[in-house]
Formats: structure tokens, sequence, C-alpha cells
């Protein structure tokens, strides 16, 4: 593992990419096809932005990302 690592800029990357996901355009593609793209980045988007809510510790070379996913209180 590099020395220089930072788990908050790994979890910043990830939130970077989530928006990416979610505003980037869909090709001109028909068909089945494009249900697969539009599929697959709702995907991307979901495993991205839930990374991107994580809290991170680094502890003796262990990387932890602890995300709370428990529904919001009503």
């Amino acid at each position: 593992m590099p020395e220089d690592f930072d788990p908050t800029a790994m979890i910043e990357r990830f939130r970077d990419r989530a928006t990416a996901v979610r505003s980037r355009g869909i090709p001109p593609i028909e068909g089945p096809e494009r249900q697969r793209f539009i599929d697959q980045a709702q995907v991307d988007f979901m495993d991205y932005a839930m990374l991107g809510d994580a809290e991170a510790t680094l502890v003796e070379g262990i990387l932890t990302l602890r995300i709370d996913l428990r529904p919001e209180p009503t």
C-alpha cells in the first residue's frame, strides 16, 4: 500500500464518480443495448454513491469502509 494513500480522497473520488454517472448522457444506441446501458448506469450510480457515503478508517494497513444501509427514520 502506498504511504500516501488517503482514504478520504478515495471516498471523494467515488462521490465524483457517482455524480459523473448521474450526469452522463445516453449514447445513440437502440433496442436491448439501450436498456442494458441504462440498467448498468443505475447499478454503477448505486455502487459509487454507497461508497461515496462510506466512513473510511485505515488502521495498521487495514482499510475498513462503514456504510449505513438502514432506512431513514420516519
